[in-house]
């Protein structure tokens, strides 16, 4: 048990579904057991697939196992991944920031390497107390959101429920308002509450990474360089979607819940809200249109204007970091 405490806040509670437990003790002592970075070197390593594995941490919370990287010192800045991805995404954001802000970027329930027992109910609603949940267990109080995709969707929930923990947001493509769930993505949905999701569209591209950078799979969809698409990063992404019947399910049960409309309901409370924001939008991304960009610019109090990018796709934040670290900057640097 030396192993669990040394990467995770505690260790993970035993649930009910012991093939759930035993694989998360043993992906947390494969974890444990790669080198660690000090603390003296944070500033200077990159942020790789190398780093990616050896410094994943778990806190232990009630509803699910969080898995999470962070680096850097000082106020808290939360980064939330778009489906089917998971914090790796945010790699080069943290590597460019992380002298600025405390970065954490974790998985969300259903996605990457967070494990869930196959009780728990996985819902942006339930996502959005899993967050909280997750701060509480690393005693933040207050963060910048970043959000890009169903994590901006998030990021949005997240406000409208605790509007006090949060000093600014940075969006990037994601759902908004009306456009949630945008046209483009209610066929998957279609297919994950059928459960076959996973099975018909992500196994594919997992087993043939050809097929996920080519125009119909992920990486023609939504990058705006698919050829650039690692089978590494792909690897980091796809693999712990199909590990596991449970965890097919999961993600299936998450697809399916992007698509019902969460956001019209809160939306008084995000026109309450009044820190700081700013929208940052790839205009090649075909699921979320810049005018629900300019619709976030009218609609929140604090908004901070659209910044337009001609040529890029959804999950462009993982392909231009340098972006995302020069927005963040510019929008920290006025709070």
């Amino acid at each position: 048990m030396k192993a669990l405490e040394e990467n995770s806040h505690g260790h993970c509670p035993s649930p009910q579904n012991r093939r759930w437990f035993l694989a998360t003790c043993l992906s947390i002592a494969a974890a444990s057991a790669l080198p660690r970075q000090s603390p003296g070197d944070v500033n200077h390593t990159a942020i790789n697939a190398a780093w990616y594995r050896s410094h994943r941490r778990y806190a232990e919370l009630s509803m699910c196992c969080t898995a999470y990287v962070e680096s850097g010192r000082g106020p808290a800045a939360l980064f939330l991944h778009g489906y089917p991805l998971n914090g790796y995404q945010w790699r080069g954001a943290l590597e460019r920031l992380r002298t600025h802000r405390r970065c954490i970027a974790p998985d969300v329930m259903g996605l990457g390497y967070t494990q869930v027992p196959e009780s728990q109910t996985i819902t942006p609603e339930t996502q959005v107390e899993m967050l909280a949940a997750f701060l509480d267990a690393l005693h933040v109080d207050k963060v910048d959101l970043v959000g890009n995709d169903s994590g901006g969707l998030l990021s949005q929930l997240f406000i409208a429920r605790y509007p006090e923990r949060v000093r600014t947001l940075l969006l990037t493509n994601c759902d908004v308002d009306e456009n949630n769930p945008p046209p483009g993505f209610l066929p998957f949905a279609d297919l994950a509450q059928k459960g076959e999701f996973v099975d018909r569209v992500i196994v594919p591209e997992f087993n043939d990474k050809r097929i996920a950078r080519s125009a119909q799979g992920l990486g023609g969809l939504t990058y705006t360089w698919p050829d650039r698409f690692q089978d590494e990063t792909i690897e980091i992404y796809l693999r712990p979607m199909v590990e596991t019947p449970l965890k097919k399910a999961q993600a299936n049960a998450y697809a399916a819940a992007l698509a019902a409309n969460v956001l019209v309901p809160v939306r008084d409370r995000l026109r309450a809200w009044r820190g700081p924001a700013r929208m940052v939008w790839g205009l090649k991304d075909t699921l979320f249109p810049v005018q629900w960009a300019d619709w976030l610019d009218k609609t929140l109090p604090g908004s901070r204007g659209v910044r337009r990018i001609e040529e890029a796709n959804l999950f462009f934040p993982e392909e231009m970091p340098d972006v995302i670290a020069e927005e963040a900057l510019l929008l920290w640097s006025r709070w």
